[in-house]
């Protein structure tokens, strides 16, 4: 069941006994969370019937005891178990879940890990609750989220306006979507979002990115590189070095990928690299630009760039001089 589904049938007062909510994508536990917190019940009940509690400072008994309470001047309780991956012996709830308190709504936080699912207390959870996974979306599932929060929103926006956000701020999704409703708010009369107004509202230079100087490179465009490389030095906070080389990395990872992958047709290049079909084309020009060798010599000084930005081999060059050196030995 989706974050959107549970919420849906807690707003029609559905409630299972517990919830079990996981994974490594915290954007959707956190919703479910707000949700509970806030909503299932009214000022007055949460004031009585209200418990939120932190994995770190709970022992078993104490939370099963919680659970078993009755609700008062109410027809439930709800008790929130966040952080609950610091939990210690958390499968000996196996024997609440068996036999729930039925006015208690259970729901359980473990972010960042996973249960085995082979287990018999993954298997209760599913049987007796409701049990909630998440995994980070991959980038080329990024622009289709973009896309579907805006229109949600009433709005629509621009290729290049999604484009631009996504590269700058990747599958950060609280954060993605927190720009695009700050970005809404700003709009008034306008329906449509726009990269000036994503370099207005957010704060991302359309010409000067990290994303434009990798486009830069793939095209072998030496002066573009220059003025944007430039444009870091004088706006140290732009684009740190720590930020660039993930990118470029990445990049170049799948430019090796590319070079596998027969043809020259977009989706089929998007589809092996895992990425929008929006950026086959800049994979497409890279691979013919940069032949197989070529790129792995580039990614081995990545790597060695990577290195000398953390002092490994490296007295304290600046990050643009690493970044300026960097980009002229990919480029020759």
């Amino acid at each position: 069941m989706s974050a959107e589904k549970i919420i849906g049938e807690w707003r029609k007062k559905i409630f299972k006994p517990f919830y079990w909510l996981e994974g490594d994508e915290p954007y959707y536990i956190d919703k479910i969370l707000d949700f509970a917190e806030t909503q299932i019940l009214s000022e007055a009940e949460a004031a009585f019937n209200l418990s939120v509690l932190y994995g770190r400072d709970l022992n078993m008994p104490g939370l099963i005891s919680t659970c078993k309470k009755y609700p008062m001047f109410g027809e439930r309780q709800v008790v929130i178990v966040k952080e609950a991956q610091y939990l210690k012996d958390v499968e000996k709830l196996d024997g609440y879940f068996q036999n729930p308190q039925p006015t208690t709504v259970l729901i359980i936080a473990y972010r960042d890990k996973k249960i085995d699912a082979r287990t018999r207390f993954a298997k209760t959870i599913k049987a007796k609750g409701e049990f909630f996974s998440t995994k980070k979306l991959y980038d080329n599932e990024l622009p289709e989220w973009v896309a579907a929060t805006v229109k949600h929103l009433g709005l629509s926006i621009t290729q290049n306006a999604l484009i631009l956000l996504v590269d700058h701020i990747g599958n950060d999704l609280a954060r993605l979507e927190n720009e695009i409703k700050k970005i809404a708010v700003n709009l008034k009369e306008k329906q449509n979002i726009t990269e000036d107004d994503v370099e207005k509202y957010v704060g991302i230079s359309k010409e000067f990115n990290a994303f434009e100087l990798q486009k830069a490179i793939a095209y072998r465009d030496m002066s573009k590189a220059v003025r944007i490389i430039r444009y870091f030095e004088s706006n140290p906070k732009a684009a740190p070095l720590q930020m660039i080389l993930p990118t470029l990395y990445s990049f170049f990872s799948k430019v090796a990928v590319a070079h596998a992958v027969p043809g020259k047709d977009d989706k089929a290049i998007a589809a092996a690299l895992g990425v929008n079909f929006f950026f086959a084309k800049d994979y497409l020009t890279a691979k013919k630009n940069y032949p197989y060798q070529k790129v792995e010599h580039i990614l081995l000084h990545l790597h060695e760039y990577n290195l000398r930005s953390i002092g490994i081999n490296d007295t304290g060059t600046p990050g643009t001089e690493l970044l300026k050196e960097l980009t002229i030995k990919i480029m020759n």
